[in-house]
């Protein structure tokens, strides 16, 4: 039996599965069916060598008893909201400052945007020798001897700092981008009515902004639960556990400890608590957001 490919392109259904068919592979082989796999060792006990024993909810009671994963977990919760909130604040500043058509705005947009593309390991060991007690630029600069990432009172400030520099150029171009499907005319007219800076920034400029500064709290949120590659490069979880953060949790119990039943249960752990953020954020949406519909 021949099969006719020029018969089945022509067809507009199966052209569609067909051109699509890659990619659905592609997330069925490499996330549905890994997720269903962790999901199922998160009941069991394996060491990536010998055989996978069922040990029931073991892993899960393991975590919840370990004071160690509360302070992680509080970690996790302070980095997430601190890089929520100043990840947000500051790029919605700034973008409202760049779009009054101040001299230079063209080069400080991409000055900030920088950072973001440039990628992690670079801006990892920039930071770490700015950081740095004995030659570090910061400790000159500030004629101190602060051990930035070897204080554990100073490194999880010091990250959140490092995130939220990275993170402010991208966040920034998406508020720049919402203000320029603001009518000119409102601004204007508020002007006339004799409003101050302060006045139409709080009470037009975020409500009209409200849409994109939801969806940007979501997106640094999620992000901020998530990190790994900074923590790895910089401080390794120390000291004393003080920048351990779930994901970091999860990668040293699989790969170091070889706890890959414990490693998932941490990963679904993560996977619940960001699912009920962001639904709790979803269902706040109609207070959040001005002029929000169902």
């Amino acid at each position: 039996m021949k099969i006719n490919f020029a018969e089945i392109i022509n067809n507009e259904r199966y052209a569609a599965w067909l051109f699509i068919l890659p990619a659905l592979l592609g997330i069925i082989i490499f996330i549905i069916i890994p997720v269903f796999c962790s999901f199922g060792l998160s009941f069991a006990d394996w060491d990536l060598l010998n055989e996978i024993k069922f040990a029931g909810l073991a892993n899960y009671k393991e975590i919840f008893t370990d004071k160690v994963f509360y302070q992680i977990l509080g970690n996790t919760f302070v980095f997430a909201i601190a890089t929520s909130v100043f990840g947000v604040i500051i790029p919605l500043v700034l973008a409202y400052i760049l779009q009054q058509k101040i001299r230079g705005a063209e080069f400080f947009k991409v000055a900030y945007f920088l950072p973001f593309v440039t990628p992690m390991i670079v801006v990892g060991v920039v930071w770490e020798w700015i950081f740095d007690p004995n030659i570090g630029f910061l400790n000159n600069v500030l004629h101190q001897h602060l051990n930035w990432l070897y204080d554990s009172h100073l490194a999880l400030p010091a990250l959140i700092f490092v995130n939220v520099w990275k993170l402010t150029g991208y966040n920034m171009v998406i508020f720049l981008s919402a203000f320029g499907t603001i009518p000119q005319s409102i601004f204007e007219a508020v002007k006339i009515d004799g409003a101050n800076e302060w006045q139409t920034f709080k009470n037009v400029t975020v409500p009209m902004l409200s849409p994109t500064i939801f969806f940007v709290v979501i997106i640094t949120a999620i992000s901020s639960f998530q990190v790994f590659d900074l923590i790895y490069l910089m401080t390794e979880g120390g000291p004393q556990n003080s920048t351990n953060v779930l994901v970091y949790a999860i990668y040293k119990n699989a790969f170091e400890y070889f706890n890959v039943g414990k490693s998932c249960a941490l990963a679904y752990v993560l996977f619940v608590i960001i699912l009920i953020l962001t639904l709790a954020q979803w269902h706040f949406r109609k207070k959040l957001v001005y002029n929000e519909v169902d």
